[in-house]
Order: C-alpha cells, then sequence, then structure tokens
C-alpha cells in the first residue's frame, strides 16, 4: 500500500467512527462543541501516534502471551503524559473533557490499531496509520460538533453563526442529538458507498 493510501484511509475508507463505528462513547459524549471535539481528537491522535510508534519498536520483544496487557501499558503511559500535560496547560478542556482523557486507555480504536496495525507493521506505516486513524477520529468529532453546536446553540467556537432569531434546537446538544446526528451522518456515508 502507498504511502499516501496508509495515510488516507483512516479518514474515509476506514473511518474509526463512521465506517468501523469505535470509539464511539467518547464521540457521543465531547461532541457537544468543537473545542472539546478538537481537544479529543487531538488527546486521541498524540496517544495512538507515539503508542503505534512505541509498539511497532518493541513488538519483537514482547512475548505472545502478554502483548495485549504491555500494549495497554505503553498506552497507558502516553494517556497519562496527555492528562497531565492537559490539566497543566488547558485547565478549561481538562476539566470538560473530565474522564474522558483516562478513558482513552481503553478506547478499542487505540488498542484496535496497536493489535491490528502496529503490532505487524514497520515504524513508518504504523507512524502513517496512527496520524490517518487519529485525524479520521478527530475530522469525525469536529462533523458531528459543529452539527450539534450550529443547531444546538447557533454558534460555532462561541461565535453566533445563525440569525437572532433562530431558535436553538436543544435536542442536539443533550445525549439523543448526538445519537441523532452521528446516525444521519454513518446513513449519508452508506448511501454515498452505493
Amino acid at each position: 500500500m502507498s504511502v499516501i493510501k496508509e495515510f488516507t484511509k483512516g479518514i474515509v475508507k476506514e473511518n474509526p467512527v463512521f465506517v468501523m463505528a469505535l470509539g464511539l462513547c467518547p464521540v457521543l459524549a465531547v461532541s457537544s462543541s468543537v473545542e472539546n471535539a478538537i481537544g479529543m481528537g487531538a488527546a486521541a491522535t498524540f496517544v495512538l501516534v507515539f503508542s503505534n510508534i512505541f509498539i511497532s519498536l518493541i513488538k519483537g520483544f514482547i512475548p505472545r502471551k502478554i502483548r495485549i496487557p504491555s500494549y495497554i501499558v505503553v498506552i497507558a503511559s502516553f494517556v497519562t503524559i496527555v492528562d497531565m500535560v492537559m490539566e497543566a496547560y488547558v485547565p478549561a478542556l481538562h476539566k470538560n473533557l473530565g474522564l474522558f482523557i483516562p478513558l482513552i486507555v481503553v478506547n478499542c480504536i487505540i488498542l484496535g490499531r496497536a493489535e491490528a496495525f502496529a503490532g505487524k507493521n514497520n515504524l513508518i506505516r504504523s507512524i502513517l496509520d496512527g496520524f490517518g486513524m487519529g485525524l479520521g477520529f478527530t475530522l469525525a468529532l469536529i462533523v458531528i460538533a459543529s452539527i450539534r453546536e450550529i443547531l444546538g446553540a447557533g454558534q460555532f467556537l462561541g461565535y453566533n453563526v445563525l440569525p437572532a432569531t433562530f431558535k436553538p434546537m436543544l435536542v442536539a446538544i443533550l445525549a439523543p442529538g448526538a445519537f441523532l446526528v452521528m446516525g444521519l451522518l454513518m446513513g449519508l456515508m452508506n448511501l454515498k458507498k452505493k
């Protein structure tokens, strides 16, 4: 597979959210605002890229019987770094994302990519896969959050984008709105494939 295809597969063809339906818990929980979506996407991408790098480098030294626990330790190390950095430098965002930052450890996108890809491929391909999947996850979060924020608050990144006469749809920023928006977007992607 070419370098470009390796990178772009996670954006559309194998998008973790819209195609593989992975990592939906943080997608549904934090996509009420674009700011939260960008923060969660950046955190997950960092963990995904660096855990892929590290796992790709040490895969030959890990016995098969303990590879999953070893991968979890690697992932948890990078999640701890992200959690501490966010708490120190962007405390408001860290507070908004709350428990979902530590839960990146058990995000099936990250563990799945470690097991299915980084544990079987070389360093360059693992880096490209991590960036591509992370970007696909982040873009999915941003698209869902943009729709929810615009419909639910009439704003985008805190700026009013709809006229003052617009009545916000409160359901869009509540949990059912996340399910509705994501379901409609998944349906549109499936329709596009056909």
